[in-house]
């Protein structure tokens, strides 16, 4: 119990540091326009609506991995199943398939990578970093191949306003299912009892195998979610662009985990929550346009990337080492 406290007290001092680094970025942002030489845009409506559209995507992905990653496991395919779903969206859309239908049997795509890395993953009990890592890289080659590594375009200009059509003044309805789904894990999470199992199998086990859980189906139950929300943001990204390529979410699992660590969810499992997970998004997404708006990149090309790898590397090291520390409490 008192390691339980621990392990609670830390994730809440996470998410306190992740609302304090956003600050912080903030009245940086603020200091720096103050000064003409960096003088930016940050603060205007069009770079803030910006922001929020390009964080969306992620954002829906990262409810899919937090539910995942509460449950003890991980899923690293959610940027191919998100660059494949943009594909196959549209080629069906352009030989003739009705939006719906094409959306509905993308849908049905991610059910059926969700199911696989699950029976792999959970049934057949592998390590799930490396079968979803290895799903991944087939996904992606698979959109390379229907692709011929080339970008595809929709020829239907009514699937590109399902994401771009602005309802509430310049806030596309993109924006309206990111907090849709983020309201629908959040309740999933805090009021039903899957929730509450998908916590229990995470924070241990064995405890809650002995304690009636079906774990397997639970666990098995998050990749779909998942793979669900990974095709979602999948289409509505290839709706947002109007086109997709099969190398889009190469760099994908590795932000949506890093955000959703920075928010307070432990890999170890057990700990997490959607608002968490969401606030660690923000706060690399604002870290991110603040290195645009200051021009880091003009002044040394890659530097905002490499400061973006020593942030992961840092917050999966305290992770682990918050982790030793309980341990050793115990």
């Amino acid at each position: 119990m008192n390691a339980r406290i621990i392990e609670v007290s830390k994730t809440v001092l996470a998410l306190q540091k992740a609302f304090l680094a956003i600050i912080l970025v903030v009245l940086a942002m603020a200091v720096f326009n103050m000064i003409p030489a960096t003088r930016s845009e940050f603060f205007s409506q069009v770079n803030l609506v910006d922001l929020l559209k390009s964080s969306s995507i992620f954002l829906i992905l990262a409810m899919g991995e937090t539910v995942t990653l509460i449950a003890g496991g991980v899923d690293l395919s959610i940027g191919g199943l998100m660059a494949l779903t943009g594909v196959v969206v549209i080629q069906l859309i352009n030989a003739g398939v009705p939006i719906p239908v094409a959306i509905a049997l993308c849908l049905l795509l991610g059910l059926v990578v969700g199911a696989v890395n699950a029976f792999v993953s959970v049934y057949q009990r592998t390590e799930p970093f490396i079968i979803t890592l290895g799903m991944g890289i087939v996904l992606t080659g698979i959109g390379l191949q229907l692709t011929d590594a080339h970008p595809v375009t929709a020829t239907d200009q009514g699937f590109q306003s399902i994401a771009n059509t602005e309802i509430f003044g310049p806030v596309p309805i993109l924006v309206l299912v990111m907090l849709a789904v983020v309201a629908v894990v959040y309740w999933m999470l805090r009021n039903t009892s899957f929730g509450r199992n998908v916590y229990a199998v995470g924070g241990d086990y064995e405890v809650a195998k002995y304690s009636g859980i079906n774990v397997l189906r639970t666990k098995a139950a998050t990749y779909l979610i998942c793979s669900l929300t990974a095709t979602l943001g999948g289409v509505m990204l290839a709706s947002q662009l109007n086109s997709a390529s099969s190398i889009a979410g190469d760099n994908t699992p590795l932000y949506v985990v890093c955000a959703v660590v920075v928010g307070g969810t432990s890999v170890a499992g057990g700990i997490g929550g959607a608002i968490k997970s969401a606030i660690g998004l923000v706060l690399l997404g604002i870290l991110t346009n603040a290195f645009s708006m200051l021009r880091i990149d003009t002044l040394v090309s890659y530097l905002p990337t490499a400061l973006l790898g020593i942030i992961i590397v840092s917050i999966l090291w305290l992770d682990s080492y918050g982790r030793k520390r309980k341990r050793e409490a115990v």
